[in-house]
């Protein structure tokens, strides 16, 4: 019963659609032709605003993205400043390393010579000694 309803309004104001426009046809205040001359100019107006909003809108995101390329710019250039700095942080702390290591190896090199040497002394002290045993 619902659906009859429903398809029996949609007539009624299909209905009054048509007669409605045929009322507007019948009393319109200028001639068909003027009509249609400004049908035809209210379409060509509604373009060429189009045209002008799209050419605007093209313009406004253009801009857009050219602020995005200047910002992802700047962002790629302090991330390589960054990179570099740590880059060069980072060479610092190995050549600090490095020399460290040269400083430990030298020190250990000295005192292994020192005992060396201290062995050799004592081996020469000794053997030069003569030998007594008590018994």
């Amino acid at each position: 019963m619902a659906e009859e309803s429903k398809s029996y309004g949609l007539a009624w104001f299909l209905a009054g659609l048509g007669v409605g426009a045929l009322v507007g046809i019948l009393y319109a205040p200028k001639s068909g032709k003027e009509t249609r001359e400004d049908i035809a100019s209210g379409a060509r107006e509604s373009a060429e605003y189009l045209r002008a909003r799209t050419r605007e809108a093209a313009e406004n995101v253009s801009a857009i993205v050219d602020r995005g390329k200047e910002q992802m710019n700047a962002f790629v250039d302090r991330g390589k400043e960054q990179v570099g700095e740590y880059v060069d942080r980072g060479r610092a702390q190995w050549e600090e390393f490095v020399e460290r290591g040269k400083n430990l190896v030298a020190d250990q090199s000295t005192r292994v010579t020192a005992a060396v040497d201290a062995g050799r002394q004592a081996y020469k002290s000794a053997s030069s000694e003569p030998e007594t045993h008590e018994f």
